[in-house]
């Protein structure tokens, strides 16, 4: 009996192992097929970038960063994928200073291009050029807005066209207005045994603002206004306009990663959303204020980042090209201002910097101010007391600030909303931002808090120091004027360069536009 059972042991053993070895291949297959769609990233092949640029646009102004009232389904998508970026901020507030600063990976004052329109200078590198020496392939579809000089850093170039002539004033675009309609083109005509990289730049939300872009437009009780604008009909309806712009480039964006995806690449590519400078509207762009040069700055990489985290450390908009270098193998130019952010990217709470920098300078009229930006704090520096904090001339033409003007004349705005008409400027400004997150109430004549105070001047000079950030010998004429919007004889397009412009003071000239008509 015993020496029954252990044969039948073992003929139910030798049994399980016979169909173990004829079905595991089965099994196995089987467990593979179910496993991740996650394809393996070979440890050194060179991820693709993608990085897409909104047009004036606030980093609170989109679904991730708390309004609940804009629809950026596409950009809430990207953050639920990605990592969410808390603390980001751009090194200036002007549209194409911001673009040769993050192209460059220098601040604005050391691109010589710091000033509105100022083409980058050709003896200055790009990470466009070293990725397309390294055997990327490069394009670019949207707004340019960089200068004759880097067009040869891009493959392909797909520059948004105007409807009108190139000096006009709130033109309109070839096709939908957005700057966005080439986009998946270029994604899908690119070399496809090549790496990529694309500059993906939408003209949204930029100024001006037309009805009927939408077929569910904004309404204006949908807006959430801040505390620095006025609570108008006007100011309202602009905002909504402003969300539909929005809510269109959210629009293409959701097409960009629907391409990445069909094209099988979308594992191994980088999507990096930002904004060149805040929202077109006072106190906003062409400010240091946070309204002006804090960035949405969302990082979406499946191969690498882990889905839904958020980084609270600060970042620049000057540490772009350095990381995008290196996440591409290379080596970091060592003119770069900026650092690498790659270790944020596994591990979100490592501190980069202790502090950010940004400038503001000519952007439609003349200005030179600085800001030392942390956590807690935000020391701004106005150089040129003697000039209000006049927006950029698109703004002064829109319906916002010919609502302010309006309430200014029945002595309606608080003190916040009066802040661009003030003269003088305060020389020295100081925010709690964690108190004060709007920037209302300047702490800078505080006795108490005279070393806060001593410590951020201490780092605004110790950095401009570092930089050789130097103020000019002279000022640069207006090219609006401050209370219409429309321009001077001082306006120039295409804007000579920098280089340009110091020559003919060197010879004690001031350029004007020869066509210009009173």
């Amino acid at each position: 009996m015993k020496t029954s059972s252990i044969r039948i042991t073992k003929t139910i053993k030798m049994s399980l192992k016979y169909s173990f070895n004829l079905f595991f291949p089965f099994v196995f297959i089987w467990l593979t097929s179910c496993k991740s769609d996650k394809k393996t990233i070979p440890k050194n092949q060179q991820p693709n970038i993608v990085l897409i640029i909104a047009d004036d646009v606030s980093w609170n102004d989109i679904g991730p960063y708390g309004n609940s009232k804009i629809r950026t389904p596409n950009l809430d998508k990207l953050a639920d994928d990605g990592m969410l970026f808390t603390e980001a901020f751009l090194t200036t507030s002007s549209c194409s200073p911001s673009r040769t600063s993050v192209i460059s990976g220098l601040y604005p004052h050391n691109t010589d291009a710091e000033q509105l329109s100022w083409p980058l200078p050709e003896n200055k590198k790009t990470f466009v050029q070293e990725l397309k020496n390294a055997g990327y392939w490069t394009g670019l579809a949207g707004k340019y807005h960089l200068g004759d000089p880097v067009r040869n850093d891009f493959d392909v170039l797909l520059e948004m066209q105007w409807k009108d002539a190139p000096i006009g004033l709130d033109r309109r675009l070839v096709g939908d207005g957005s700057g966005c309609d080439d986009w998946i083109s270029l994604l899908q005509n690119r070399p496809k045994n090549k790496p990529f990289f694309t500059w993906l730049a939408s003209f949204d939300a930029h100024r001006p603002f037309y009805k009927g872009i939408s077929n569910t437009p904004h309404e204006a009780e949908d807006v959430m206004l801040p505390p620095y604008m006025p609570n108008t009909e006007k100011v309202k309806e602009d905002f909504a306009l402003y969300y539909d712009e929005i809510n269109r480039m959210d629009a293409y964006i959701g097409k960009v990663v629907k391409e990445l995806e069909k094209q099988g690449v979308a594992e191994n590519t980088i999507v990096l959303f930002i904004a060149d400078n805040g929202r077109a509207f006072p106190r906003d762009k062409t400010t240091l204020y946070d309204g002006g040069i804090k960035t949405p700055w969302i990082m979406k990489w499946p191969a690498k980042i882990k889905a839904g985290t958020t980084s609270n450390s600060l970042v620049s908009s000057v540490d772009i090209a350095p990381t995008f270098m290196k996440l591409a193998n290379l080596e970091p130019l060592e003119e770069f201002n900026g650092s690498s952010i790659v270790p944020l990217l596994e591990d979100g709470k490592i501190e980069i910097h202790e502090e950010i920098y940004a400038e503001d300078h000519f952007h439609d009229y003349e200005d030179y101010t600085r800001a030392v930006r942390t956590k807690k704090f935000k020391y701004v520096k106005n150089y040129y007391t003697d000039l209000p904090n006049t927006p950029s001339a698109d703004i002064i033409r829109g319906r916002s600030w010919q609502s302010m003007l309006s309430e200014k004349a029945k002595n309606s705005l608080n003190k916040a909303q009066l802040k661009c008409f003030e003269i003088p400027r305060d020389e020295e400004e100081l925010f709690d931002i964690v108190n004060d997150p709007n920037e209302l109430i300047n702490l800078a004549k505080n006795p108490e808090y005279a070393e806060v105070l001593a410590d951020m001047q201490s780092r605004l000079r110790k950095i401009r120091e570092e930089t050789n950030d130097v103020m000019p010998t002279e000022r640069t004429q207006d090219d609006f004027f401050r209370e219409t919007g429309f321009p001077t004889k001082y306006r120039i397009r295409p804007r000579p360069s920098k280089a340009v412009y110091m020559k003919a003071r060197e010879e004690g000239k001031v350029l004007e536009n020869p066509n210009f008509k009173e």
